[in-house]
């Protein structure tokens, strides 16, 4: 009979009970909703939001007031596949500040800091109407897109650090759910009759704050990742700590010593920048794995249609698709953890799906601390480059092909397939040394296990070199 713990945090003791509840606690629960409503909610929003008519009638307005003649249809086109363009760009930034920011400031406070972003535009597009510009507004789009761009990478980075690897891809997952409800919301609100219309759109676009400043008041009081806290700031007994916040209990020795190992890893290889990321060996078919999976996922199709789909096409088109896509999440936050990801990644591209919110997660499992951050630098900047070319090129595909545009995005999610079933690993259950060691083969870099416990670290560029002349890079 499984009883609960004594301790308030815990939920229920780490015996038989059911795969997604052992190990919940509350203050891992709150962090995630936290988390990814003040991130991930409003990125979903801002994906959506600019689709109000209202937005375009402002525009064209303004001009009128300015020159005293209608805008021309080309122009007007210009300026919404701007203002629509400008988001994944500033997404494409933001990713590349991933990295720097993460190692130095922590997750936690790389969220925290990330809120400026969000505040900022919100304050400047919900006060374009009364300062008469619609300028203001493309450029607030790409501030928001850095905000995007940097949540997009930093939750799963966050959240997948703090949560047991039993719990990791349902808590991983959460995240795009959140995103898939930020978009649904939007086109609630985006209805003439609420806040689609004259008077409402600047409070339409300006609520993307609210979701920041709830972060920026709660997240303070949530723990830094412990991996975090024990690899990069060599801080044992604050790691010890927020470990056993977050697990309900004191006996976190296990994890610790994981840390440890990874901790000894990152010192004989260093902290891997993009450069010596896109150069190593032992790590070679990890990051070419995220990069296909990054580029299946935006090119899929299903960004083209939620994104860029003409005003002229009646509204409530779009909202079957994100409410399908809310439950959908919703349901997979509950099957990741049984059916498995590969599983999952192979069904999803199979049938040309909603795309999936599993690579981000792969990205946390498949790379230890010190390539972390560099790789979703990689895979942030893959998902918004190939995002801001769907944006750019899809009316084009539509103008030239027609419905038959999508043989395209079906052949793509063909060729997704194909390579996840052939190379990629499943990583349920796994510790992130076994998802490493599980690589290791495929890589041609040969790491000795003990008996006992993992010992798989990653080689060095020197012993590496040594490996390729002959010699087999072993565990220490």
């Amino acid at each position: 009979m499984c009883t609960p713990r004594e301790t308030p945090l815990s939920y229920f003791h780490p015996c038989n009970c059911s795969p997604f509840l052992q190990k919940m606690t509350l203050l891992l629960a709150g962090v995630t909703l936290v988390s990814t409503f003040g991130s991930s909610f409003q990125y979903g929003y801002n994906v959506s939001v600019i689709n109000s008519p209202a937005v375009v009638g402002f525009y064209n307005q303004t001009y009128l007031d300015r020159k005293g003649i209608p805008m021309e249809s080309s122009f007007q086109t210009l300026l919404w596949s701007l203002t629509v363009s400008m988001y994944p760009l500033g997404g494409f930034f933001g990713s590349l500040m991933v990295g720097p920011l993460v190692n130095k400031c922590g997750r936690k406070g790389t969220l925290l800091i990330n809120n400026v972003f969000s505040i900022v535009p919100a304050i400047l597009m919900g006060t374009s109407k009364v300062a008469k510009t619609f300028e203001v507004i493309i450029l607030s789009r790409i501030i928001v897109g850095i905000c995007a761009g940097l949540s997009s990478n930093v939750v799963p980075m966050y959240l997948g650090e703090m949560s047991p690897k039993n719990l990791r891809g349902a808590v991983g997952v959460v995240p795009q759910l959140f995103i898939t409800i930020g978009i649904l919301i939007a086109q609630i609100l985006g209805l003439t009759n609420i806040l689609g219309n004259v008077e409402g759109w600047p409070v339409l676009l300006g609520l993307t704050g609210i979701p920041a400043v709830v972060e920026l008041l709660l997240l303070p009081f949530f723990p830094e990742s412990p991996r975090y806290l024990l690899i990069q700031k060599g801080n044992e007994e604050q790691a010890r700590q927020a470990l056993k916040k977050l697990r309900g209990w004191d006996d976190v020795d296990d994890e610790i010593e994981e840390m440890r190992q990874e901790d000894q890893s990152e010192k004989l290889e260093g902290r891997l920048s993009v450069f010596n990321l896109c150069t190593f060996q032992a790590l070679r078919w990890q990051l070419i794995s995220i990069i296909v999976m990054m580029m299946g996922q935006q090119l899929s199709g299903i960004n083209a249609v939620g994104e860029m789909t003409p005003r002229k096409i009646v509204r409530w088109t779009k909202r079957g698709p994100g409410f399908l896509g809310k439950s959908r999440r919703a349901v997979l936050v509950f099957i990741v953890e049984s059916l498995g990801r590969r599983l999952l990644l192979l069904v999803g591209f199979g049938i040309c799906c909603v795309s999936c919110p599993i690579p981000f997660v792969m990205i946390t499992e498949m790379f230890l601390q010190s390539s972390r951050p560099a790789a979703f630098m990689v895979g942030g900047s893959v998902h918004w480059l190939c995002n801001f070319t769907v944006g750019l090129v899809f009316l084009y595909m539509v103008e030239g092909l027609g419905a038959y545009c999508f043989l395209v995005f079906c052949a793509i999610c063909l060729a997704t397939f194909i390579y996840i079933f052939i190379i990629v690993p499943e990583t349920k259950g796994k510790t992130f040394m076994e998802i490493n060691q599980s690589m290791a083969k495929r890589n041609k870099v040969e790491i000795q296990m003990d008996k006992e416990k993992l010992n798989d670290f990653q080689p060095t560029l020197e012993t590496l070199k040594k490996n390729e002349e002959g010699y087999s890079v072993s565990g220490l």
